[in-house]
């Protein structure tokens, strides 16, 4: 009994900090209002790095080439494709004169490296301001440039946007997929909102190329594959420098993976670059998932003893209120609504999940981008 006292009042602390972060953190953003800026319709370069993505380029290109916006380029980085990406690029070339290839070679000491290929693109690019986003993605609307740009200013150097994943109408694959990016975007746009900027995804990224340059670029992680968007932001994002945009005119939408094995080892990918963020990064992160794993393994543990079980179920009940409120006030933000009858299934699988994927990144670390 003494053992399951004391796992009661570690449920109550456990409680109690998921409430802080749901309420306190990420309420932030959830009650926030998108703030609308005027197009500013400065010059924007808008680079792609593509490696073998031939077919996406020619589904997705024409949604990037045909923006509403004045005055723009589009630079194709072909990072060493063994498919026809580079056939694709010149044929788009030459029917738009917007468009710059910067087509790279392999380099023994940079092989694999996707920032190697993105550092090229960035110094061919003619303009000051860059947005960034992937070969697989399609922006939502012909407003894409015009909302990302106009977020720049005199201070923010930095804007993060919001890249979701295509709907697959009865893949509860795709749900947990996009549950996890909801989740994930939950906690980067809230953490930027209260002035601690993290990380941001490479599908929807702008900032200044001097930005970049007076970062020295990707050098200080240089050798790890994955990171060109989220250590980049965890190195040089700060309150002042730093804002989000999240109108849907915004958001690109991106092809999701379409089995666990290839999900799983994208995410291995991802996830790989965390022990690189800031001490004060990896603190929130950990609490935050250590909290919400303990939260479901002590809700379980104490209702199967029927340890001060109304007291336990009150606190569950709490816990799914707050957590209802917040992502579901997130769901409607980023259009993710149709996830919200699945919500706690969801977040049980992904915790499972990210235990797993933790578990296995101990043991070996995932390789090249493509």
């Amino acid at each position: 009994m003494l053992i399951l006292e004391v796992l009661f009042y570690i449920f109550i602390l456990v409680t109690a900090i998921q409430a802080f972060f749901y309420i306190i953190l990420f309420g932030r953003f959830s009650f926030s209002k998108p703030q609308e800026q005027k197009p500013k319709n400065s010059p924007i370069s808008v680079i792609i790095c593509a490696k073998n993505e031939a077919e996406n380029l020619k589904e997705f290109l024409p949604s990037i080439l045909n923006q509403d916006y004045p005055n723009f380029e589009v630079v194709l980085i072909n990072d060493s494709s063994k498919d026809d990406t580079l056939e694709v690029m010149e044929h788009f070339k030459s029917q738009f004169n917007s468009i710059k290839i910067v087509n790279v070679k392999n380099i023994e000491a940079f092989w694999g490296n996707k920032k190697y290929a993105l550092t090229l693109g960035i110094k061919a690019a003619k303009n000051n301001f860059l947005l960034f986003t992937d070969a697989d993605c399609k922006p939502t609307s012909k407003h894409w440039i015009s909302e990302m740009s106009s977020h720049f200013s005199n201070t923010k150097s930095i804007v993060i946007g919001y890249g979701a994943y295509q709907k697959i109408k009865g893949s509860f694959l795709n749900k947990l997929i996009r549950f996890e990016t909801l989740l994930t975007a939950t906690q980067y746009l809230s953490y930027t909102k209260i002035g601690l900027p993290y990380m941001a995804v490479g599908r929807n990224l702008a900032y200044r190329s001097e930005t970049f340059y007076e970062a020295r670029g990707f050098m200080n992680h240089i050798d790890l594959n994955s990171g060109d968007d989220d250590l980049f932001v965890n190195e040089i994002g700060n309150s002042k420098n730093t804002t989000i945009c999240v109108s849907k005119n915004s958001f690109t939408i991106s092809k999701p993976k379409t089995t666990f094995k290839d999900w799983i080892l994208q995410k291995r990918r991802h996830i790989s670059t965390a022990n690189r963020y800031k001490t004060k990064h990896k603190v929130l992160l950990t609490l935050f998932y250590c909290s919400q794993f303990l939260f479901w393994i002590l809700a379980i543990a104490l209702l199967s003893f029927m340890f001060k079980w109304q007291i336990v179920v009150s606190l569950i009940t709490f816990r799914l209120i707050f957590f209802y409120t917040i992502i579901g006030s997130n769901s409607k933000k980023l259009d993710e609504k149709d996830l919200l009858p699945l919500l706690p299934i969801l977040e049980l699988f992904l915790i499972v999940v990210q235990f797993f994927i933790f578990i296995k990144n101990l043991k070996s670390k995932p390789n090249h981008w493509k």
